[in-house]
């Protein structure tokens, strides 16, 4: 099993490619911070803030909308002795093709979310 996902997977691609066009798309994110960002002097945290504001025009184009963000604090049901994520957060787009066409954007600025990121979960959610 792999300690940390960043980039999805082929398959999990294919899978969000045969779902209809004209589906409304939720994608629930589980976000855990880098502590430092290489030699930046940022925060993980931080610098997914400086994403999310990059980003936020790439949402705009597409008309998707930030659904809920918060910190987790306390595990109700589950693993007490697992961490809990550092943030969730949900994003609401129109469609697959809107979310498909606002990652492939020239511009879009995946690579900030990546180095902001020690591990992630992308979850679509219908």
């Amino acid at each position: 099993m792999k300690d940390s996902y960043l980039d999805p997977s082929t398959d999990a691609i294919q899978q969000l490619m045969a779902l209809p066009d004209n589906q409304p798309l939720h994608m629930l994110n589980y976000l855990k911070y880098n502590d430092m960002v290489g030699d930046s002097g940022k925060t993980g945290k931080a610098l997914y803030k400086e994403y999310m504001e990059k980003a936020m025009p790439f949402f705009a184009k597409v008309k998707a909308k930030i659904v809920f963000k918060a910190k987790p604090s306390i595990m109700i049901i589950g693993p007490v002795e697992e961490d809990l994520w550092d943030e969730v957060l949900v994003v609401s787009y129109g469609s697959k093709k809107d979310f498909l066409a606002m990652v492939s954007m020239e511009g879009y600025p995946s690579h900030i979310r990546k180095k902001a990121l020690k591990d992630s979960k992308l979850i679509f959610c219908k």
